[in-house]
């Protein structure tokens, strides 16, 4: 009797394993297949939206295939008339982002069978930060009217004018700020506000760091996070350590000279806006419950295929083994947080900070600029004076 439950017990577990390896290789199987059906469905159904042509026309930025800034392009095309709900605005700046150049060259890859079009954009319009004057609005709208000054998110803002809800990401521009600076607001902004106080959580007294602290994002989160009452570190190169300081920051450290990843001090939030610090290193520097944000991190070339998804899909494998939170998020455009933000301005507690501004004209150089890696604070277009 225990010679047959000595060779049960030997021999049981090959056909469970056989059985596991074949759900396995089942499961495998079907992801790919659900994967390339969903690739096939999307090359198939795929179609670019119409470029509007006629009178009265405007100024568009538009761009019918991938690829460099080069392929941005001036258009006339169709000006928009506001529907029952929405307001007409004339823009008078408009700011650069990432997001814009992600959507320009098609990459990661895998965005573009979620949302951005396979072989060609869906939508041949850029840009989303905006900032102008309300020339008209639909029956429905009492929120605004003709001649306000308005700042916020809406898709296709590289024109001369444009049709953004009422009710969505739209909010009164602070008299005390040039239509340049609101325009800078919106995606950086509404990123470094939702990033420290929704998934940091930060609470007065607690040690934050800023990795990335003078670029778009970073110069803005610097300044929220001191009206929560942190103790903010920020890391830049040697240029911006001055900026940075200016901002607010309690300590700065210079990431040519220093790895803050191998320092001795321990933060309760990081929020990382660059992408290049292993994950490992942010564990090292968090305390035991701390929390990294990631934002996003890398240049167009980098991670063609997945791109900053990598990190974050990483963080998710490794968080049921931890006690510290990691994760990636996207700012969600909404009225609310752009009237704190302005509110915010308006106080003189946080100020835009513009590197360069670009006619709408030099919208290539602006792109290619902003690729570069370099920009302090942001990168604004100019519309008005392109007028016509």
């Amino acid at each position: 009797m225990k010679t047959n439950l000595t060779m049960e017990s030997k021999t049981s577990p090959r056909p469970r394993r056989r059985i596991l390896r074949r759900i396995f290789g089942y499961g495998i199987c079907l992801i790919i297949l659900l994967i390339g059906g969903a690739f096939l469905y999307a090359l198939v159904t795929e179609k670019q939206e119409p470029i509007e042509t006629g009178e009265p026309h405007m100024k568009a930025i538009v761009y019918t295939h991938y690829g460099p800034p080069d392929v941005l392009e001036i258009r006339d095309i169709k000006k928009p008339v506001p529907n029952d709900d929405q307001v007409l605005v004339k823009v008078r700046a408009a700011s650069v982002n990432p997001f814009d150049w992600h959507f320009m060259e098609g990459t990661p890859y895998i965005m573009r069978l979620m949302m951005a079009g396979i072989r060609k954009p869906k939508d041949p319009r850029l840009g989303v930060d905006y900032a102008g004057t309300v020339e008209a609005v639909g029956k429905n709208v009492t929120q605004f009217k003709p001649g306000d000054e308005v700042f916020g998110n809406k898709s296709g803002a590289f024109a001369e004018y444009l049709c953004a809800r009422a009710d969505r990401a739209i909010a009164l521009k602070p008299p005390n700020l040039t239509f340049e600076q609101a325009a800078s607001v919106p995606v950086a902004a509404l990123t470094a506000l939702q990033g420290l106080r929704d998934k940091g959580k930060v609470q007065p007294g607690q040690k934050v760091l800023i990795n990335g602290a003078s670029g778009g994002v970073g110069t803005f989160a610097v300044q929220i996070a001191k009206t929560f009452g942190a103790d903010v570190t920020g890391v830049c190169s040697t240029r911006n350590l001055e900026l940075v300081r200016s901002l607010g920051a309690d300590h700065v450290i210079d990431y040519t000279k220093q790895d803050f990843s191998k320092g001795d001090e321990r933060y309760d939030v990081i929020l990382d806006n660059v992408g290049t610090q292993p994950l490992s290193g942010f564990r090292r520097v968090l305390k035991p419950n701390g929390i990294c944000v990631m934002i996003g991190g890398g240049g167009p070339k980098d991670g063609q295929w997945v791109g900053p998804m990598a990190r974050p899909i990483k963080a998710l494998l490794m968080s049921p083994f931890i006690s510290q939170k990691m994760g990636m998020m996207m700012a969600q455009g909404n009225k609310d947080d752009l009237n704190a933000l302005a509110d915010l301005m308006q106080s003189g507690k946080v100020t835009p900070v513009i590197d360069r501004t670009y006619p709408l004209s030099q919208i290539r150089e602006a792109m290619k600029y902003l690729e570069e890696g370099h920009a302090r604070g942001k990168v604004v277009i100019t519309v008005a004076q392109d007028n016509t």
